[in-house]
């Protein structure tokens, strides 16, 4: 075992999906240094495994490009105070969680001034910012990857890489219960259910709350027997959620809101309507046909889209390499064209056939001992493997 005396790891997540990663990371390490100390910025399943968070996790949480600006100077004052924090204290190693538009600027300070960095989860270079491979370059000492195709994008790019498998597809069986699922949730096991994910971000609910719950509302008059389950990520989403939806109209829809357990309600649907990020690759795990959104402010999205180099947003047809679900973006995000997809994702067998079996190679194809893979990756850095 590796000697543990005095090791300082310092982390970073931005949001939910990190706080997830990093937690699993830091337990692998936790197993080869015992005594090592974490401290820097996470959520829940970060501080569970001893993380000392400077700020709520929250308070770094904002999704696009344009609604960030209000808050530049907030975010930099945090990320400053903690730079000159770590730079003090010289921590064995940096560990930046997604969150790249944060992450990404720390890293290479830090690393400039020799600490060592690693980032966990690549930066979608190869969708949206493929001139950010150069502040990559920079940043970061060694990339920790969970997607396959992302190794040797890195390598030609002479980062350091390392390919550790998706925890997401050690977390959820190759065979889900969906029967266990149903009675966990109290939901017949002969219901036809469709699952609705608006997102846990505010940003993602306040664009999405309205179209999904005018998709609900017409494929309830199409099939009334359908039931249409919403996990919840807060009591604050689940608030706003309700109050976008009464906004609209549209309170009466038969939209039962569930308080997390997020995975139970994909395991127990039939199909899934969800918003475009981490939660459709868990409806792939899951086995779902599924129908993928994405709407942001308009002056992100006019940027954005100039920006995109696959015709691909939704992870699931991102590692298919080819639309095996529907994205709909932006304006084509519509109650009725969501509805019709959501339709057809639930009552076409041999289209979910299919996608079962994709998913069940896509499922195989990201499994791995992530916690092990990325802690040995660490351990190589800080040279006490």
């Amino acid at each position: 075992m590796a000697s543990s005396a005095e090791t300082h790891i310092a982390l970073v997540a931005g949001e939910v999906s990190g706080d997830m990663l990093a937690a699993r990371l830091m337990a692998g390490l936790r197993a080869q240094l015992p005594d090592v100390r974490y401290s820097g910025i996470g959520g829940a399943r970060m501080l569970e495994q001893g993380l000392v968070s400077s700020v709520p996790m929250d308070t770094l949480t904002v999704r696009g490009l344009v609604e960030v600006i209000p808050r530049y100077r907030e975010l930099k004052g945090i990320q400053n105070t903690l730079r000159d924090r770590l730079i003090a204290e010289r921590p064995a190693a940096f560990i930046g969680a997604d969150y790249p538009g944060f992450n990404l600027g720390l890293e290479e300070q830090l690393r400039a001034s020799g600490i060592p960095t690693l980032h966990f989860v690549g930066p979608q270079i190869w969708a949206w910012r493929g001139g950010r491979i150069k502040k990559i370059q920079r940043a970061v000492s060694h990339m920790l990857l969970i997607f396959p195709f992302e190794e040797e994008i890195y390598r030609q790019a002479g980062v350091p890489a390392t390919y550790i498998g998706h925890p997401l597809a050690e977390q959820i069986p190759l065979q889900p219960d969906v029967a266990a699922a149903r009675h966990q949730l109290g939901i017949p096991e002969d219901a036809k259910v469709v699952t609705v994910m608006p997102g846990s971000r505010m940003a993602e609910i306040k664009y999405l709350s309205e179209p999904f719950a005018g998709a609900v509302k017409l494929l309830a008059r199409r099939d009334p027997s359908v039931r249409f389950i919403a996990p919840m990520a807060g009591e604050r989403q689940k608030a706003f959620f309700r109050e976008l939806v009464a906004k609209a109209g549209l309170q009466d829809v038969p939209l039962e809101l569930v308080d997390g357990q997020s995975h139970a309600c994909i395991a127990a649907a039939d199909a899934v309507l969800a918003a475009s990020g981490t939660a459709t690759l868990e409806v792939a795990l899951f086995k779902k046909p599924m129908v993928i959104a994405y709407k942001v402010m308009r002056a992100s999205w006019e940027i954005m889209r100039h920006m995109g180099y696959l015709p691909w947003i939704g992870l699931p047809n991102i590692l298919a390499r080819e639309f095996i679900v529907p994205e709909f973006l932006q304006h084509a995000a519509t109650p009725q064209a969501l509805a019709d997809a959501v339709w057809f994702q639930l009552t076409d067998e041999a289209n979910r056939a299919k996608l079962a079996q994709r998913f069940l190679e896509m499922h195989h194809s990201l499994l791995r001992n992530s916690a092990e893979e990325s802690s040995r990756a660490v351990l190589e850095v800080i040279g006490k493997k």
